[in-house]
């Protein structure tokens, strides 16, 4: 079974049609895989570089700041204290990774469901070349002639460089090539645009090829 997707020419002239493969781009959504999928993607992302001073890293001396009895106040033991003004923090964040491990498997599936859920609601649309030559206002005119939405994902191949250099500054557009293609970044789009060349290296080889590997295991 495939599902057959006309492509478009700058111009707005269908210049032929590709077939998609079901196994990709029509299975079942999996809504709880996805979302956890996501949220392993998203946590991969973090920095984890927040630090604070434990009362042993921040620089002060270890006198005794006044004698234990007779002052009338709280008996205090350092100036380091995290209750003394510029003292240590307690239990304060230290550099972590948010890594979750991820299997291919569930990677691969995660962005079948959400290419499928675009494919069904007539959002993936191809193109045979956005320009031949640089030019802004003329590859934005291109991708738009599909969707007036507000987020499109741009997928290219990694030849097409022109391509590249033209969209890289549209504000509304998400550039990534084909094997880089993820379940967050088409989960976020309204429209999926792919030029001929990587739908076809996407369906030749595509990521989710990962998933034949099974018993495999990777950080998402």
């Amino acid at each position: 079974m495939s599902l057959k997707v006309d492509i478009k020419s700058a111009a707005g002239k269908v210049t032929g049609s590709i077939n998609l493969p079901a196994d990709t781009f029509d299975v079942q959504t999996n809504v709880p895989l996805i979302h956890q999928v996501v949220v392993a993607q998203l946590a991969a992302a973090r920095a984890g570089t927040a630090k604070t001073k434990n009362r042993g890293e921040v620089s002060g001396t270890g006198k005794k700041p006044f004698k234990q009895k007779g002052t009338g106040r709280a008996r205090q033991g350092s100036v380091r204290a995290p209750l003394q003004r510029h003292g240590g923090v307690s239990h304060g964040p230290v550099p972590r990774s948010y890594d979750q491990r991820t299997p291919k498997k569930m990677i691969a599936a995660a962005l079948k469901g959400v290419l499928s859920d675009r494919q069904r609601e007539d959002r993936i649309h191809v193109i045979d070349a956005i320009v031949e030559t640089p030019t802004t206002k003329g590859a934005i005119s291109a991708v738009r002639q599909f969707s007036d939405r507000k987020n499109v994902l741009v997928v290219l191949a990694r030849t097409e460089d022109t391509a590249w250099r033209s969209l890289r500054n549209a504000d509304d557009m998400h550039l990534i090539v084909n094997d880089q293609l993820n379940a967050y970044d088409v989960l976020v789009s309204d429209d999926i645009v792919f030029t001929e060349t990587a739908i076809r290296e996407f369906i030749t080889k595509p990521a989710t090829a990962v998933a034949r590997e099974s018993e495999v295991e990777v950080s998402a």
